[in-house]
């Protein structure tokens, strides 16, 4: 049997492997079987690429020793950092560490088309340029390069842009160029000239030139896109990471990563529609870099005067509760306080009194990083709510904590038309008989807007480190 052969074997089952990598991460119970799978899948997947690449398969000569070291050698260098980096980083460093692994792939399919440029159009009178022009696909060659290194190229920039604002290095708020639609919908229209120019004629000019417009789009794309709308944009540009890794496929024959690609784009695509629904924005709007959407003036209402609770009055509330709403966000992730939460949750349930949580689709900085802490926690799945199964219940909850949550609770979304997140579906915790409040300080949110929940006759405030005060409360009680 030829290595060409076992490669292509090795292909299909690591492909099927990922399949069901995704199929278990759409579930908590087999999330931690679906990352198993994506493990084995990706071993295998390299386990064949190496053979091929000693081999060469299909009569072609395989990589010289050196080659071959080479290519181990870089292996070995990003398995240790890759290592090093998942056992320090924390769970709410993980969505800019996504995002800036997203960039990665973005690099490499603009490297990989680079390095078929310089393989076959830098070279019209070589082996690969006349096998191609045989088989009568050249042109598709062509517009294989241009294509791949301008998606990998915005994915490059626009993961860039999202890392930074995500890890504070530079602010969320969007980026508001005069006539900023203009400029995206026409860095798309040169692209397409490009690419019709560089199909007809190719050339070293037109190529950094795509590459140089793509770079642009990508920053200006994310930085237009505010802080509040993160969560899209790492779904997002997830998305684009995976159509790179496809185009790369194309360009390097590569079955297996023209399958990976696709789900990979398909899925982070589904995803990132999902999550504008739930965030009430328009999915042309956010992958459009918030095409149509205004800056606002910020919000100077006088709400009136907030009131305060501390842990006793805290404990003394939820032990005359018959049932208890907790609505987790990133401030939770932050004061890493879903351990004492567990053990709180834990307790009053030993008490006799129901408690749930309300997960919005979006809290947190990332698609599924409550439940992920949760079920760090060890928190029962079945007590682990999404919105929709939830909102209905909180007129008839004794008291609701929220802990560390902003945007996804905040009232204007459904009763102020004029609000930056107006339509914006949100936990209706103001609808229950009482609401604590975990937070620093006054501060607006992350998408930088102001909560009247915080002044609700039924809302009190329980400022300080959250894990401290949960902890607190669990010794009052």
């Amino acid at each position: 049997m030829s290595a060409d052969t076992v490669s292509k074997a090795a292909y299909i089952v690591a492909a099927l492997l990922f399949i069901l990598a995704l199929a278990g991460l759409s579930r908590h119970e087999t999330s931690r079987g679906g990352v198993v799978f994506g493990i084995a899948g990706m071993a295998i997947a390299l386990a064949g690429t190496i053979g091929l690449a000693v081999d060469g398969g299909e009569g072609r000569h395989g990589l010289a020793a050196t080659g071959v070291a080479l290519l181990v050698v870089a292996m070995v260098i990003g398995a240790v950092i890759g290592l090093w980096r998942a056992r320090i980083v924390e769970m709410t460093g993980m969505p800019e560490l996504i995002a800036l692994l997203h960039s990665f792939v973005g690099l490499a399919a603009v490297l990989v088309g680079w390095d078929g440029y310089y393989g076959v159009e830098a070279k019209p009178n070589g082996v690969e340029a006349q096998r191609l022009v045989v088989e009568q696909t050249l042109r598709i060659h062509h517009a294989e390069v241009f294509i791949g290194v301008f998606i990998g190229a915005v994915t490059f920039t626009g993961s860039i842009v999202a890392f930074l604002k995500l890890s504070a290095r530079i602010k969320s708020s969007p980026l508001m160029l005069p006539g900023k639609n203009f400029l995206n919908l026409g860095s798309l229209v040169v692209f397409v000239g490009l690419t019709v120019a560089f199909v007809v004629h190719p050339s070293l000019g037109l190529l950094i030139a795509v590459t140089a417009v793509a770079l642009a789009l990508g920053w200006h794309l994310v930085a237009s896109i505010g802080g509040g709308d993160m969560p899209v944009v790492v779904s997002m540009l997830n998305s684009y990471s995976g159509w790179a890794a496809a185009a790369s496929g194309f360009l390097l024959d590569n079955n297996l990563l023209i399958v990976t690609g696709a789900l990979v784009g398909s899925s982070g695509a589904y995803l990132s529609y999902i999550m504008c629904q739930a965030m009430n924005r328009s999915f042309i709007s956010v992958i459009a870099g918030g095409f149509g959407i205004e800056q606002t003036a910020e919000d100077s209402t006088d709400y009136g005067e907030h009131r305060e609770i501390n842990a006793e009055g805290a404990a003394e509330m939820l032990k005359d509760a018959t049932s208890v709403i907790i609505t987790p966000g990133y401030g939770m992730a932050v004061a890493q306080a879903q351990y004492p939460v567990a053990d709180l949750t834990k307790k009053l349930r030993e008490r006799g009194i129901e408690v749930r949580f309300g997960i919005h689709p979006v809290a947190g900085r990332l698609p599924g990083h409550m439940n992920v802490l949760l079920a760090e926690a060890k928190v029962p799945y079945d007590i682990v709510l999404e919105m929709d199964e939830i909102n209905d219940d909180f007129h008839d909850t004794s008291v609701v904590l929220v802990i560390g949550a902003n945007d996804t609770v905040n009232p204007s979304a459904a009763e102020d038309p004029s609000s930056p997140i107006a339509g914006m579906p949100v936990l209706h915790v103001w609808e229950a008989q009482n609401v604590i409040v975990f937070k620093r300080s006054m501060a607006a949110g992350y998408a930088g807007v102001q909560n009247p929940l915080f002044f609700r006759d039924n809302s009190q405030m329980l400022f300080g480190d959250a894990k401290q005060r949960v902890e607190d409360i669990i010794k009052a009680l």
